[in-house]
């Protein structure tokens, strides 16, 4: 009897040939090192970021569950000029003290904001790059201006690149659609625009962003129910610590990873994105160019710390307050009419187990400002949450969508972020229907929100911070040329406390 034959089959090897990098990583490192911004608009814009940024980290640290995470990996470790951390006396080394610096920016859900097909707030890029320029403003280079120092023109610079990088790369990719959380983008930006800080010319900054498209990405499970929690607050500051030690690792040489996009099998688009390769307007790769388009259109969180999907929710409530506030037991049903965004990511019934689970609940910031006329930090506390009366309301809403809203939201020209309410009594009467298609923060509402956001800064730094040091921090944000020629170092000192 004869045996069978065995057959090896042999697959050809592929090419081990280094290939050219990735486009997208290329494009990105170009912008950083090469382009000129020359945006008024863009610089102005950047300054009230860096306020408001700096504001929202400072209320940040009456919250202990903030905190409790704040300071040296090892309790009692100073750095020698090393990084400070706003509000406090830390003084540590870059990648910590953008930990630091990254989750007080995030953690109150208060700082600028960026909705597209993806969201996010690029103003948590300032975690690194304040970090680094502190760092590297006591610490010069003989790259980084000749030993000068950084000054708070090249924080401007970089956080207007920043924002730009995660601003553009969100506009037509959904992230969220394959549970990947937009605190990735946040890593990406800054771990660009770190590396160029600390002298990477364009290679080595390609090498930093492959090393960040290649590791393990944040899932969005801490931001949906029913996993809410308070890691969705420091998410950006692990982020931008993780930036901050890439670009570090980069400029020490090490190595990158050209295809880390779109190596077949084992790129991020086949591993991590369906597949599918960034699009960049029309489907055309890069169509629109990096420039100062984000900064320039960034959204600022002015009246209410809250999910900015909800922000005119909370103003068409405040608006029905005054008409409610004596009858909120004779309501029969609340109307919330929104878009698909919203629905998608904030409306939610049942327990509510915490203020992260909170501040992700159109109905919860609704309810309180209907009953309040408020909506703040503390009104995400138990205190207030143990009020029968909020989950009783939120019990009678109804969340419905508008497709006009859902398109508006998403037209490069209007960016709308629309929310109606309408209230219905037990008696068959109602409320007229109440409608804000942008809110306060938005482009088209700058000059009557500036002002506000003024305030809103002057009242952060008041529950840290002497009368005297909030006027000198002022008195210095009111002269731009001066405010951009200060030492980077001697800016972060202002917001020092011992």
């Amino acid at each position: 009897m004869l045996r069978p034959y065995t057959f090896t089959i042999i697959m050809p090897h592929t090419p081990n040939l280094r290939p050219a990098p990735d486009k997208e990583l290329v494009v990105i490192a170009e912008y950083v090192t090469d382009y000129q911004v020359t945006s008024d608009l863009a610089y102005k814009t950047a300054r009230y970021c860096l306020m408001d940024a700096l504001g929202c980290a400072m209320l940040a640290l009456n919250f202990p569950e903030c905190t409790k995470l704040l300071g040296p990996t090892v309790e009692g470790t100073i750095v020698p000029n090393g990084a400070r951390v706003p509000g406090t006396d830390y003084i540590l080394d870059p990648v910590t003290a953008a930990f630091n610096l990254g989750s007080m920016i995030r953690w109150l859900d208060y700082n600028d904001t960026w909705l597209a097909a993806e969201w996010g707030h690029p103003s948590d890029n300032l975690g690194a790059i304040l970090s680094v320029a502190d760092f590297l403003s006591q610490n010069p280079s003989p790259i980084i201006g000749r030993g000068v120092g950084v000054r708070v023109r090249d924080i401007l610079t970089a956080a207007i690149k920043a924002h730009e990088i995660q601003g553009i790369l969100a506009l037509e990719n959904s992230f969220n659609r394959v549970g990947l959380d937009h605190v990735l983008l946040v890593k990406v930006a800054s771990t660009a625009v770190v590396t160029q800080m600390l002298g990477g010319d364009k290679d080595k900054i390609i090498n930093a962003l492959s090393n960040a498209w290649i590791d393990g990405q944040s899932l969005r499970t801490y931001r949906h129910a029913p996993n809410t929690g308070s890691r969705k607050s420091w998410a950006a500051g692990d982020a931008t610590s993780r930036a901050v030690q890439l670009a570090f690792m980069a400029m020490k040489g090490e190595m990158g990873y050209p295809t880390a996009l779109t190596a077949p099998t084992w790129g991020f688009y086949d591993v991590s994105f369906k597949g599918q390769p960034f699009r960049f307007g029309r489907g055309e790769a890069l169509l629109r160019p990096y420039n100062s388009y984000v900064m320039e259109n960034v959204l600022f969180k002015i009246s209410f710390p809250a999910e900015f999907h909800a922000q005119t929710a909370a103003e068409c409530a405040m608006i029905l307050h005054p008409q409610v506030k004596d009858r909120i037991e004779d309501i029969e049903r609340v109307v919330i009419t929104t878009h698909e965004s919203a629905i998608r990511i904030i409306d939610k019934t049942g327990p509510l187990h915490n203020p992260a689970d909170r501040d992700h609940c159109i109905q919860y910031m609704t309810a309180v400002p209907l009953i309040f006329g408020r909506l703040t930090a503390d009104d995400y506390e138990e205190d207030v949450a143990s009020d029968s009366r909020i989950d009783s309301l939120r019990a009678k809403m109804q969340v419905i969508e508008n497709k006009k809203y859902s398109a508006d939201y998403l037209d490069p020209e209007k960016r709308s972020i629309a929310n109606a309410v309408q209230i219905f009594f037990n008696d068959g009467t109602s409320i007229k229907n109440i409608a804000v298609e942008y809110p306060l923060g938005h482009r088209r509402r700058r000059a009557e929100g500036i002002p506000l956001l003024v305030e809103k800064f002057k009242t952060n730094l008041a529950t840290r911070l002497p009368e005297d040091r909030i006027a000198t921090i002022l008195n210095l944000f009111s002269d731009p040329q001066k405010l951009e020629d200060t030492p980077a170092h001697e800016f972060m000192n202002l917001f020092v406390v011992k």
